[in-house]
């Protein structure tokens, strides 16, 4: 590895693993392993299996959603004594969806070098397997866990005109897709792609109405790690609604809930209420008119 201290510092190198085979992890992130000083990892005993896997025997330093700030502190002065530490997760790519973003941010902010090693995501493993044409996507990582907020959150998306991407947990998959099909609508496809690159890889498409029962029909599909695809809203063109219903929505926006709003701007304006209600999603999220 070329340039691992500057001015005397350390290097701290974000590296990505497998997230289930382990022969997807890059000839640069076992050099880089094998090379530090010391390995950050959120989860140390799992880690050491990893390591052990490669023949990597490394000082390992905890670093988990509960440690984290005082864990980057730490760091942040090995790395100022001239160490060169690896940052890596149970999973994947650290700080996407995992701990690893205050580490990097306070590294960055003393002014010391952050490198990453690229290497496996879930998402983009996903999506290239998902047949999903939809030009662009939207992360959000985990919803939240609780219902009432979970559907809040799934509104604010349901105007997006860009696939939908979340990670979910087996637990509360089934509670997920339902509060998908509610809120988003029943029509919309939800890609499920469960346990990628291990064994019961698993990658299926159907429209949100289907996908619980399609759950609760094989308690085995309930297991694992998911990362969902939910096809993007359809397109509203403000042209195909006319100025009159759009000057009143805007109007009724500025008083009235959203759903409120377009619900009474259709019976106003004889517009179809399902096209004011996106059109109305749309002038909230680009913050116009309301």
């Amino acid at each position: 590895m070329n340039d691992l201290k500057t001015n005397g510092q350390g290097t701290l190198y974000v590296v990505a693993t497998p997230i289930g085979n382990l022969g997807d992890i890059t000839l640069r992130a076992i050099e880089t392993l094998k090379m530090v000083d010391a390995i950050a990892a959120e989860d140390t005993r799992h880690s050491s299996g990893l390591l052990s896997h490669f023949g990597i025997s490394k000082k390992l330093i905890a670093v988990h959603e509960h440690n984290e700030q005082q864990s980057a502190e730490k760091l942040v002065l090995a790395l100022k004594n001239g160490d060169n530490i690896a940052l890596i997760t149970d999973a994947g790519t650290p700080a996407v969806s995992d701990p690893g973003a205050i580490v990097v941010k306070m590294v960055r902010e003393a002014g010391i070098k952050v490198v990453p090693i690229p290497g496996v995501s879930a998402v983009i493993a996903a999506l290239s397997a998902s047949g999903v044409t939809q030009n662009g996507f939207y992360f959000h990582g985990f919803l939240p866990a609780s219902g009432a907020a979970r559907r809040k959150q799934l509104e604010t998306l349901k105007a997006q005109t860009v696939t939908l991407v979340f990670y979910e947990a087996p637990h509360r998959i089934i509670e997920s897709v339902e509060d998908i099909a509610k809120v988003l609508g029943e029509n919309r496809q939800i890609t499920f792609c469960r346990e990628l690159t291990k064994t019961f890889e698993t990658i299926f498409t159907c429209p949100a109405s289907r996908a619980s029962a399609w759950l609760q029909a094989d308690a085995n599909q309930q297991r694992g790690e998911f990362v969902l695809l939910i096809e993007a809203a359809p397109v509203v063109a403000a042209q195909e609604i006319s100025i009159e219903a759009q000057r009143v929505l805007k109007c009724l926006l500025a008083e009235l809930p959203l759903k409120q709003a377009a619900k009474l701007a259709a019976e106003i304006t004889n517009e179809k209420k399902n096209a004011l209600y996106e059109l109305a999603l749309t002038y909230k999220n680009k913050g116009d008119g309301a």
